[in-house]
């Protein structure tokens, strides 16, 4: 995928405005990834983004999961080399998925996790659950992105990191998740927060023994760069993040960014 025609720019540039709105982390790493990588970065944050919200436009579980079954039939037939649908994502997505040969079961993980979402299945009754989850969701997204970059031998380092920087993203979620009536903590009040952040932490110490990422695969792991900033900060005041109060001033935010990308280090 390349831009070519009307058509498809006209879909990336909706896709690149709904990521820039809702995603500025994910924004920041298309940016960040070279010119002739960006559209398939796009077309997957986007589509990430779509899935993610379709447990959740709906209160009605039957609905919600007829949603995120919309998505699985979409990439089932992407798959398949079918016509992509009428959708300003589904286009973009199937490019990337053919032109990048981005493997399918990574999308599989990522529906069937956003299914438990739309029938409100417990993803947090035990702390290895939890885990899970993250790595289903945080895990896949980013290890997909390194294949997007031509960096699949790193998909596996792609996804230890993804799944911690998606639980810093699910501790920044707690306030809307408690508000949506879900169990979001194995535990209770600060102590299961602190515990969270405080694994996540230990996960992200000893994974930095893999780091420097290289400069080619950085734009998939940019995204996760104020993981460490949350964690912590988390740890040191897990109440705040239960108030919703855990918000990173927008500068802590680009530099964050900008250290992930100029070093390499998480």
């Amino acid at each position: 995928m390349t831009g070519k025609g009307p058509e498809m720019r006209a879909a990336l540039d909706a896709c690149a405005a709904r990521l820039a709105g809702s995603d500025p982390e994910r924004f920041a790493a298309v940016m960040a990834a070279p010119v002739e990588r960006r559209a398939h970065l796009i077309a997957l944050y986007a589509f990430n983004l779509e899935l993610a919200r379709a447990p959740w436009v709906t209160s009605e579980p039957m609905l919600a999961e007829m949603r995120v079954q919309w998505w699985a039939d979409a990439v089932e037939e992407i798959f398949a080399g079918q016509l992509p649908r009428a959708h300003e994502v589904v286009a973009p997505l199937a490019a990337a998925v053919h032109e990048t040969d981005l493997p399918r079961a990574p999308f599989e993980t990522l529906i069937e996790a956003r299914r438990m979402d739309a029938r409100a299945e417990p993803v947090a009754d035990a702390p290895d659950r939890l885990w899970r989850y993250l790595a289903d969701t945080g895990g896949a997204l980013m290890a997909l992105a390194a294949h997007a970059l031509g960096q699949g031998a790193l998909a596996g380092l792609a996804r230890d990191y993804g799944t911690i920087a998606g639980a810093a993203g699910y501790i920044r979620a707690l306030p809307a998740l408690e508000q949506a009536g879900r169990r979001a903590l194995p535990g209770s009040g600060a102590d299961a927060v602190r515990e969270l952040a405080e694994t996540a932490l230990a996960r992200l110490d000893a994974l930095s023994r893999a780091m420097p990422v290289p400069r080619a695969a950085r734009p998939a792991f940019i995204a996760g760069g104020p993981a460490r900033a949350i964690l912590t900060a988390a740890k040191a005041d897990p109440q705040a993040a239960l108030e919703g109060r855990l918000a990173l001033s927008e500068f802590r935010r680009r530099a964050a960014l900008l250290k992930a990308g100029l070093t390499g280090r998480f």
